[in-house]
């Protein structure tokens, strides 16, 4: 088990991957908004978990062992900030509490989440009780019969 931070920083680095391709200390600082002496301070750590490869002054990459790890907290951050906007949450504060959650869920939880993602994405169109979901969320009034 890692840290929030390691986490944090290895999904930073591979988000930074996947949309330039590569990755220097100043956009690792700029993506986390931390100095870059924390950043330098940080890859070190990474490096003696064996988590990436880095020269001071060159480019980061993952090792295999450190992509593992970013794929799986991205997946997780990835699933929670989705169903935090099935559920009409602001894409901004879906993002930032996502970020929160996603260290804190075990990994069942988080299959199940997606198990449900997918269920509901696999309906040709939104499921009766999230349009009254929605309704109740924007009015405070209830569309259908209470459940007794």
């Amino acid at each position: 088990m890692y840290s929030k931070s390691i986490e944090d920083y290895l999904e930073a680095i591979y988000n930074i991957i996947l949309r330039k391709g590569y990755v220097r200390t100043k956009n690792i600082a700029e993506e986390l908004n931390v100095t870059s002496p924390s950043v330098s301070a940080m890859l070190k750590k990474l490096q003696d978990n064996d988590l990436i490869f880095y020269e001071k002054y060159g480019g980061v990459t993952l090792t295999p062992k450190g992509k593992e790890l970013a794929k799986v907290v991205k997946h997780r951050h990835d699933t929670l900030k989705k169903l935090l906007k099935i559920i009409f949450v602001p894409e901004d504060v879906a993002e930032r509490d996502a970020c929160k959650l996603e260290h804190n869920l075990s990994s069942e939880s988080i299959n199940q989440l997606t198990n449900f993602i997918n269920f509901i994405e696999s309906r040709p169109i939104h499921p009766e009780w999230l349009e009254h979901f929605k309704t109740f969320c924007e009015t405070g009034e209830y569309e259908c019969k209470k459940i007794q």
